[in-house]
């Protein structure tokens, strides 16, 4: 049984002092860092709130999130380079970009359009939804654009972090992979490992240093592939096949089962599997069954209406509490 990558104890990153001051990593490296500013336009139903929170992504290195200044940061690689951090904030019908390093700008625009979903067209999601009670507040509220890294190959590994295991876990086995194994940027914060990174260290290393479990092989074996191109976790984004089938492919590395492939689908932008996991079922139960359980085929006929969309539908409809409590 798998513990959902968003149940989390969100208050926390309210109160984090600590974050908030450490947010772009040596403030004496900051000051040193080459800086530049941009300006993107967003789609008329975007929401940065709803994306930046719409689960725990926000709360794993190398993000890091400031609410109460409505600024996310974040430090990726780009394709030839070394690691670049970018603070995005919310800005009047816009993304405001400060970037500290030397990343060229189409480079820098197109992984922030990546990781907050920006080209996501989800004009049919909110028509099917808007007149679904406990749904159309999405509607409303421009929700379901869920945060992914700046590659799939992160995603992926994040997602393995999540399977069988506390969140206080997942977070700690994610830092120790980017503190560890992960290039410092011109600020001092660090990117996430690359896979060659990763494949240059031992099963052990794994078990002993990231405290990763049962997962260690398949850390080891997944980077090796990856590092050697025997998998490509970035084709799966543009893949011309059937969701099933897709499925199947990312099941093919070791360790991936039915709740993080569907998982890792919903960030590829494919919302057909459910993803049901020991989390959202206790949802289901105690908002559309009396908080009693139910086979899982209740939850597939409840949420079958929605086609394509379900697995988002699912979703929004288990975290409308988390803004409502705000």
């Amino acid at each position: 049984m798998s513990v959902h990558y968003t149940n989390i104890d969100r208050s926390h990153v309210f109160a984090e002092k600590t974050l908030r001051d450490t947010a772009f990593g040596n403030g004496e490296m900051k000051d040193k860092a080459k800086k530049s500013t941009y300006r993107i336009s967003v789609p008329a139903n975007f929401s940065f709130r709803h994306t930046v929170e719409s689960h725990g992504w926000y709360d794993l290195a190398p993000f890091r999130y400031d609410p109460q200044k409505s600024e996310l940061a974040y430090t990726f690689r780009p394709a030839n380079g070394s690691p670049e951090a970018v603070r995005i904030k919310e800005a009047k019908g816009a993304l405001s970009l400060t970037v500290f390093g030397e990343a060229a700008r189409t480079e820098v625009i197109a992984a922030v359009k990546h990781i907050m979903r920006l080209d996501e067209p989800l004009d049919e999601f909110y028509s099917l939804i808007s007149q679904t009670p406990g749904l159309d507040w999405a509607a409303n509220a421009n929700a379901g654009r869920l945060l992914r890294s700046s590659t799939v190959y992160e995603d992926l590994v994040k997602s393995l972090c999540t399977t069988n295991c506390s969140w206080a876990l997942t977070k700690k086995m994610v830092t120790n992979l980017v503190e560890l194994l992960g290039e410092p940027s011109a600020d001092g914060s660090r990117a996430f490992p690359t896979a060659s990174a990763m494949a240059a260290r031992p099963e052990s290393f794994y078990r002993d240093e990231i405290r990763a479990g049962y997962r260690s092989s398949y850390f080891a074996e997944m980077a090796d592939s990856i590092a050697s191109g025997r998998v490509d976790p970035e084709k799966w984004l543009d893949a011309d096949m059937p969701t099933p089938e897709l499925k199947k492919e990312i099941k093919k590395v070791k360790g991936v089962g039915d709740y993080a492939a569907e998982n890792l689908l919903k960030l590829l932008g494919r919302y057909d599997g459910l993803a049901l996991d020991s989390w959202l079922r206790s949802g289901f139960y105690k908002k559309h069954n009396r908080e009693r359980k139910c086979p899982d085929r209740k939850i597939e006929r409840h949420y079958s209406k929605f086609g394509k969309w379900r697995g988002l539908a699912i979703w929004c409809d288990m975290t409308e509490s988390w803004f409502d409590e705000k």
